[in-house]
C-alpha cells in the first residue's frame, strides 16, 4: 500500500508547507494554505506520457524560426485577441464566470475548425445529452468528437488514438490524475493534471483549450501557477445577464497583451461585434450635463467611450463612487480640481461612470473626468461631438499620452469635430474635420469649455 502524507499547499503560489499557518511564507498571502493528502510517488513520469517522443538538447543558433500560418477559430474577433489565432503547441486557459458563455464560445470555434481539422471536445461537467442540445440551440452540425470523462490518464489515452488538432477540456477543476489523491477541484488535482495536459501539447504540437472556474473575487480557481503554466490566459468580462460580453487576453506569448474583443449574446450564440466603439456610445440625440466622450485605447485597439458624471449636493459625509475607474483616481482629480481648477466638491456627492460596463485603466482618462465632473457641477452641456484625453499631474498640468495619432483618427472616423488634447500631443497632420484643441494646463481646458458651451 502506498505510503500517504499530508502537506499544505498554497492556493496563490503552489508552494507547499510541512504545517499549517496563517500565512504562507513564500508569498506572503494570508489564508490561502490548503491540507492536501498525498501519496508517495511509484515512478517519477505518468504512465500515459511515457511513450511520448524523448526530449533533446539543440543549440540555439540551429533553431531555425518557422513562421507558421495560424490556425483560425472562425471568429475575427477571438483570433484578435489571441494574436492572429491558435498557434500550434499553445495551451490556452479560458476563466470567466459561470453562465458567461464560455462552453458556447469554445463550441462555436471547435464548429469552425472541425470543418479542416479533427477536434475532440472533452466535457467533464455535463453529459453528451446537454452538449448535444446546445449545439442544436446554436445550429451546430459539425461532426465533433465529443467525450464525457474526468479521467486524465483515459483522456490522453484516448488523444494519442484519435490524434486531434484541438483538444478542448472543460473543465480543468473537474479532472482528475492517479497521480495525486486529492479531491477533484484541489490545488493539487488541478495542478498536476495541467502540467500533464502541458506536457502532452507540447511533446505532439496539439493545441489545447482549457476552460477554468473563477472565484467569488474573479480570479481563476485553483493554484495561481495554473496561470503561468500556461502560454495565454482569456478572462470573460460582462454582466452574466446582460448582452454583451468582452474576453480580455491577460497573457499572451504569441500576441498582445490586454488586447479585446467584444461579443453579444444572442439566441443562436455569441455574435461578434465588429465595431465596439458604437456601443459604448450615447444614442441620445440631446446632449446631458455630465457627459463626455473619450478615446481609450485597449492594447492595439482604440475605443470611443462615453465618461458621465454627476455632481449633487451631498446630505451628509459626501460620496465619492466611481464604477469603471480606479476609485482612490477620483479622489485624486477632485482634489487637482479644486486646487488648480477652482472647482469645489467637498459637500458634494460625486459619482463616476464608464458607460458599457467597460473598464478604463489608464491615466488618459484624467482630462474627460474632470470636463464631465465641471459638466455636472455647472449644469452645462458638452456638445456631443466633442472628445478629450489627456493625463492631468497634481501640478494641473495636463501631461501627453501614448497613440495620440491612432486616437484622433478614431475620433475622426466617428465624425467627432472637437478634440481638446494635451499639448504635447499635437499632430503635424490634423485628421481632415477635427479642430485640435492643445492645452497645456487644466484651467486652459476648463476655461475652453466655459466660453464655447
Amino acid at each position: 500500500m502506498a505510503k500517504t502524507k499530508v502537506e499544505f499547499v498554497c492556493r496563490e503560489c503552489g508552494s507547499s508547507q510541512p504545517q499549517w499557518a496563517g500565512q504562507c511564507l513564500d508569498c506572503k498571502a494570508w489564508n490561502t494554505l490548503e491540507e492536501v493528502v498525498l501519496s508517495q510517488a511509484t515512478s517519477s513520469k505518468p504512465e500515459s506520457l511515457k511513450d511520448l517522443p524523448p526530449s533533446k538538447v539543440q543549440n540555439l543558433s540551429d533553431i531555425k524560426s518557422e513562421h507558421r500560418q495560424r490556425l483560425t477559430t472562425g471568429l475575427t474577433e477571438l483570433d484578435r485577441t489571441l494574436g492572429g489565432g491558435l498557434v500550434d503547441g499553445s495551451v490556452v486557459l479560458i476563466g470567466g464566470d459561470p453562465g458567461i458563455g464560455k462552453s458556447t464560445l469554445i463550441l462555436q470555434a471547435m464548429a469552425a475548425i472541425n470543418k479542416t481539422n479533427t477536434t475532440l471536445y472533452v466535457s467533464g461537467e455535463e453529459s453528451a445529452e446537454q452538449i448535444s442540445d446546445r449545439a442544436i440551440r446554436l445550429n451546430i452540425h459539425e461532426d465533433i468528437l465529443l467525450l464525457s470523462e474526468t479521467h486524465l490518464e483515459k483522456i490522453i489515452k484516448l488523444a494519442k488514438e484519435v490524434k486531434p488538432k484541438v483538444i478542448v477540456i472543460d473543465s480543468i477543476q473537474t479532472m482528475v490524475t492517479d497521480g495525486s489523491t486529492s479531491a477533484p477541484g484541489s490545488v493539487t488535482q488541478v495542478r498536476d493534471c495541467a502540467a500533464q495536459l502541458t506536457q502532452f501539447a507540447k511533446q505532439t504540437n496539439t493545441i489545447l483549450l482549457m476552460i477554468g472556474h473563477v472565484t467569488k473575487g474573479g480570479a481563476l480557481a485553483g493554484p495561481r501557477i495554473l496561470e503561468h503554466m500556461v502560454d495565454a490566459v482569456l478572462y470573460f468580462e460582462g454582466d452574466a445577464g446582460g448582452r454583451y460580453r468582452i474576453i480580455r487576453a491577460v497573457k499572451n506569448r504569441f500576441g498582445a497583451v490586454n488586447e479585446i474583443s467584444v461579443f453579444a449574446m444572442g439566441e443562436t450564440g455569441l455574435v461578434q461585434v465588429e465595431n465596439p466603439s458604437a456601443i459604448f456610445l450615447s444614442n441620445q440625440a440631446k446632449p446631458s450635463p455630465g457627459s463626455m466622450v473619450m478615446v481609450t485605447r485597449e492594447a492595439t485597439r482604440p475605443l470611443m467611450v462615453e465618461v458621465q458624471a454627476l455632481v449633487d449636493q451631498a446630505g451628509g459625509n459626501p460620496k465619492r463612487v466611481s464604477v469603471g475607474l480606479e476609485q482612490n483616481r477620483l479622489a485624486l482629480q477632485l482634489a487637482v480640481l479644486h486646487k488648480h481648477g477652482g472647482v469645489a466638491t467637498h459637500d458634494q456627492d460625486v459619482f463616476v461612470n464608464v458607460v458599457g460596463g467597460i473598464k478604463v485603466n489608464e491615466t488618459a482618462s484624467d482630462l474627460v473626468v474632470m470636463l464631465a465632473i465641471m459638466s455636472s457641477l455647472r449644469d452645462k452641456v458638452i456638445p456631443n461631438d466633442w472628445i478629450a484625453f489627456g493625463e492631468v499631474g497634481l501640478t494641473g498640468e495636463v501631461r501627453p499620452v501614448y497613440n495620440a495619432i491612432e486616437r484622433l483618427q478614431e475620433a475622426q472616423k466617428h465624425g467627432f469635430k472637437v478634440a481638446i488634447i494635451p499639448k504635447g500631443n499635437i499632430p503635424k497632420k490634423a485628421p481632415k474635420g477635427l479642430k485640435i484643441v492643445p492645452v497645456e494646463y487644466l484651467y486652459q481646458a476648463l476655461q475652453y469649455m466655459s466660453e464655447n458651451t
